[in-house]
């Protein structure tokens, strides 16, 4: 009986393992490029799929969208640092020229965002991470609801607010405990933050170590039911790169939780205008180009001090 009993305990880790590397979607998405980049980069992306359960409503737009964008770099010493790169970044699209960042997806997909957020940061990307908004909603009810925070002080955001693009509903100050749909809204809003892109950046982070926070509970290592539900939640609107499997996730996992924890690294790149306006592409962010690359090198390095970092000058 105890034979049978270990056997069943170490057969489970196993077969979800299995079941669950089986479940990824990948994508070509890598750019060949020596590596010279110390430690290990990830490319996080959210995709903003119109339709589906959880994403967001049919409302003409054609073509994939990234409404997140985030850099993970876990260097071989010092602090893991998570960057959010706003998506309507002034940027050098190859073959394309000056755009938003978010427009290298819709021009060439996974493979296009990874060569502009090489050439825009000098890190090599090992990872590539993608998911859809909708899987996120379900991700969050699939743990049960996760708190967030608003602090008009800190977040720039006039109290109550209510912004129909996104759907985000917020009354008064402090947390509360969201569905996945309130997630969802909560990490796209930005017409009501004076800081824009730069606010929405910090919300959305929140929106994942909130998540990330929920995964790790330990009660989970009970519950069967419900890791099956978490995996089939997390994975089955997963897209990652061709060499990701179920352990490069975990290992991720891992650095995200570094980067979010209180010894971690986390913010925007430095940024000189968020309404810089060149030629006719509309309001976009422009990065500082002067701060830029030393901030970049430090990353690399793991020299910069833990806390957060970046935003406007």
């Amino acid at each position: 009986m105890l034979a049978v009993l270990l056997a069943l305990v170490l057969a489970w880790p196993i077969g979800l393992m299995i079941w669950a590397n089986g479940k990824i979607q990948r994508v070509d998405a890598l750019s060949g490029t020596p590596d010279a980049t110390p430690g290990t980069t990830y490319l996080l992306a959210g995709s903003d799929a119109r339709g589906g359960a959880g994403g967001i409503p049919e409302d003409g737009t054609e073509g994939g969208r990234t409404d997140t964008i985030m850099v993970l770099h876990d260097p071989p010493s010092g602090p893991v640092a998570l960057i959010s790169l706003p998506r309507d970044t002034y940027v050098d699209i190859p073959g394309h020229g000056p755009a938003k960042l978010n427009a290298a997806y819709a021009y060439g997909g996974a493979p296009l965002l990874v060569q502009t957020v090489e050439q825009l940061s000098g890190l090599h990307v090992d990872h590539y991470v993608e998911v859809g908004l909708g899987g996120v909603s379900q991700l969050v009810d699939a743990v049960g609801g996760v708190e967030l925070c608003l602090d008009p002080a800190v977040d720039k955001i006039q109290l109550p607010v209510f912004d129909p693009d996104s759907g985000m509903s917020w009354d008064a100050p402090g947390c509360k405990v969201v569905d996945g749909t309130a997630a969802v809204a909560f990490s796209r809003m930005r017409k009501a933050d004076a800081e824009g892109d730069i606010g929405r950046a910090r919300r959305q982070q929140q929106v994942i170590q909130a998540v990330a926070s929920a995964a790790a509970d330990r009660s989970l290592l009970v519950a069967p039911g419900r890791q099956v539900a978490l995996i089939d939640a997390g994975l089955g609107s997963l897209v990652v790169d061709e060499r990701t499997n179920v352990i490069g996730l975990g290992r991720l996992a891992l650095a995200f939780r570094a980067a979010t924890g209180p010894g971690g690294v986390r913010g925007t790149p430095p940024i000189a205008s968020p309404d810089y306006r060149p030629g006719d592409i509309g309001s976009t962010v422009l990065l500082d180009p002067d701060a830029s690359p030393g901030f970049w090198a430090a990353v690399t390095n793991g020299t910069l001090p833990p806390g957060p970092v970046g935003g406007l000058g």
